[in-house]
């Protein structure tokens, strides 16, 4: 059946040929709340950044453009996975799967709203009438996630799982979707939403892993902002939720629940982890700024955490990712004199059309996937999965639990970066 929908345009989340809505949606919320944070520092990287936002967006509104339908996925990943294809050859079925009122994806609905709602507030002053038309629309999903739920794992299991299931359930998408409109709207019916469901939408639940599925932790950071920024006494419980989270972190306080490498990485699971790095760390350097302005720390216990310990614990963490480890080796591509030659990406293990114009057909380019020879595509500034709990990394292509790049691994690197390039030396 054709559905005759425009959508051209958005982001392949990682090393295949697939766009998969849910990551997409996140990934361009964390790019968007990077310069919401971190922009007036991002020199002339800022508009760089707000180039890749509207990328991101345009292809969301178009996916959001029929009324209580939400396009959510362009192709068949189990198909595209059994072959290993220039993006240029692609003949897979370019499949589109949709979420609507009768097959329900309030997870995915909400997280397309939250990215809709922060992008929002970044062309406010240079582009009000895309700022208002992205509003528009996030205010719309949210009202159709929020009143059709249920999770789109369920209607659409076969094709976005176990690839990008919704392991989390929806609640934390609501929470979170709530949090940005309130951020972009000022309108109370939103800060009525999160203090008559937070609780039952998980606020104060201790599930400390921040990730394109779980967005607990992220919503409670940014609504403590609300409280320590804005003053907003209704939402001070919300910085006794993000200060659990951030004394999970630190180790030596008694909550501290979090695995380190014995190189120092915090680790999380095998499977990329270092998009947990990255978000942590983003979480890590937000959450100091909030203090800092306010004037305030974190109690763990008996043990106070100062916002300059929270950038040190951060500012780790992006040393280890950029070379300073037991491998000596960078997880960002082409950065630092040791980095990933044999990234899990169709596109840059195979050799450009520019080099070889003639096609690579599906089952051919595997051939190129189990190579031992270096990408003769370099992607420049991609952050990989990274090392094994015990710091040991061996640069496999088909390791893709290690070796793939992502762009919910970059985006929250994005702000983290521009705060450490800019306060260097000061830490």
């Amino acid at each position: 059946m054709r559905i005759k929908v425009d959508l051209v345009g958005g982001y392949y989340d990682a090393g295949d040929n697939v766009k998969f809505g849910f990551p997409m949606a996140f990934s361009t919320t964390m790019l968007s709340w990077s310069v919401i944070e971190f922009g007036g520092l991002m020199k002339g990287e800022l508009e760089n950044a707000k180039e890749a936002i509207r990328w991101g967006t345009d292809y969301l509104l178009k996916a959001t453009s029929h009324p209580d339908t939400i396009y959510v996925q362009v192709g068949d990943p189990s198909k595209d996975h059994a072959c290993w294809e220039r993006p240029e050859d692609m003949d897979t079925p370019r499949s589109v799967f949709k979420i609507d009122a009768g097959n329900p994806g309030t997870d995915v609905a909400a997280e397309t709203a939250a990215a809709l709602a922060a992008a929002s507030l970044l062309f406010r002053t240079c582009d009000p009438d895309y700022s208002k038309r992205l509003l528009n629309s996030a205010i719309r999903v949210f009202g159709f996630a929020d009143k059709h739920r249920g999770s789109y794992s369920n209607g659409l299991k076969n094709f976005v799982c176990p690839f990008y299931c919704s392991y989390s359930g929806y609640q934390d998408e609501l929470l979170w979707a709530a949090a940005w409109l309130h951020k972009a709207t000022k309108n109370p019916t939103y800060l009525n939403y999160i203090t008559v469901n937070g609780q039952t939408l998980g606020a104060d639940e201790s599930d400390n892993t921040f990730s394109w599925d779980n967005k607990h932790v992220g919503a409670r950071v940014l609504l403590s902002k609300a409280f320590l920024v804005q003053k907003l006494g209704s939402l001070h419980e919300y910085k006794g939720h993000a200060d659990n989270f951030m004394c999970s972190l630190i180790p030596g306080t008694p909550s501290s629940q979090t695995q380190y490498t014995p190189g120092g990485l915090l680790f999380k699971m095998s499977d990329s982890n270092m998009q947990y790095v990255t978000s942590t760390t983003f979480l890590l350097l937000t959450y100091a700024k909030y203090l800092t302005f306010s004037k305030q720390v974190v109690t763990c216990g008996g043990v106070t955490v100062t916002p300059q310990k929270l950038r040190a614990v951060a500012k780790k963490q992006v040393d280890y990712l950029l070379g300073d480890n037991p491998e000596g080796m960078s997880y960002m591509v082409g950065y630092g004199l040791k980095f990933p030659e044999r990234i899990h990406h169709r596109g840059s293990s195979l050799p450009s059309k520019a080099s070889h114009p003639v096609r690579i057909s599906c089952s051919t380019g595997f051939s190129a996937l189990y190579s031992g020879a270096p990408n003769p595509n370099l992607l420049t500034g991609a952050v990989i999965g990274g090392p094994d709990a015990q710091d040991r990394f061996t640069d496999q292509r088909n390791d893709y639990a290690h070796s793939e790049p992502a762009t919910y691994i970059n985006a929250p690197l994005v702000g983290a970066l521009a705060y450490l390039a800019h306060s260097y030396g000061q830490i």
